[in-house]
């Protein structure tokens, strides 16, 4: 299994290239991260090719996809992201779907989030990049966020019906959410386009909470998935290098 370390957790004292040198040293062949704009794109690119290794994810801008007036900015956004995943080799691009809009039915913010999603797979459209939308537990971490259910994530990409657009199952947030992890792994593992791992509670390394990592690591191995598994905990130690050391690569 592949493990990619997100960049903007792991080493964030040092200088972003230093962080990539550092995952590359531990042996780690893939990493991530969550904003592209604020980031020297070039020399991501340039260390990425200098060191063999590869860029796993990244998010596109974050604007509301359920928010109808800022469908083209979402989509001005998305076309940016698409641009530098070109030049970064990324195949993954995540994407956060905005918060609830209180006073809108819920049924007309799933439309408007498939319609957008439509558009995006046009964009996307004979490409090797896929667009993961990611649901998130409305419990700790964001709330008052629109999409938190793996199931209804499903339920919107039936409807897009693009194998550009799928989801990101991060099982940190749906343990909080739905549980039931293996057998909804297995459930929609032809949606999923990316992993994230923390453990619960406290979203720290896998290891130090409830979730039984041996068993959904085994599910994911055994559902035939082929791509990065991102490390997205915060660490309990600040010695990043032997926490890293100590996951699975």
């Amino acid at each position: 299994m592949k493990f990619s370390p997100c960049l903007d957790i792991f080493f964030d004292d040092r200088p972003f290239g230093e962080r990539i040198k550092a995952v590359s040293s531990l042996g780690y062949e893939q990493f991530e991260f969550w904003s592209w704009w604020d980031k020297d794109m070039d020399e991501i690119a340039d260390l990425s090719q200098e060191l063999k290794i590869g860029v796993a994810a990244y998010c596109t801008r974050f604007v509301s996809l359920v928010d109808p007036p800022r469908r083209s900015e979402y989509l001005e956004g998305l076309a940016e992201s698409i641009e530098n995943a070109w030049k970064t080799n990324t195949r993954i691009l995540i994407s956060q779907v905005g918060d609830e809009l209180p006073g809108t039915a819920r049924q007309d913010q799933l439309d408007t989030l498939a319609e957008g999603l439509k558009e995006a797979a046009g964009m996307l459209a004979g490409t090797d990049i896929v667009l993961a939308i990611e649901p998130l537990n409305t419990y700790y971490d964001h709330k008052g966020y629109f999409l938190s259910l793996s199931a209804e994530a499903v339920r919107v990409l039936k409807q897009v019906d693009s194998t550009n657009v799928k989801m990101l199952f991060d099982v940190y947030h749906q343990q909080i959410m739905e549980g039931d992890l293996v057998n909804n792994i297995r459930r929609y593992i032809d949606h999923i386009a990316h992993f994230h791992i923390a453990d619960v509670p406290g979203r720290h390394e896998i290891g130090t909470g409830e979730i039984n990592y041996p068993n959904v690591l085994a599910a994911i191995r055994e559902s035939g998935y082929e791509g990065c598994i991102g490390l997205e905990f915060f660490p309990t130690a600040r010695d990043h290098e032997e926490v890293l050391a100590k996951q699975i690569i």
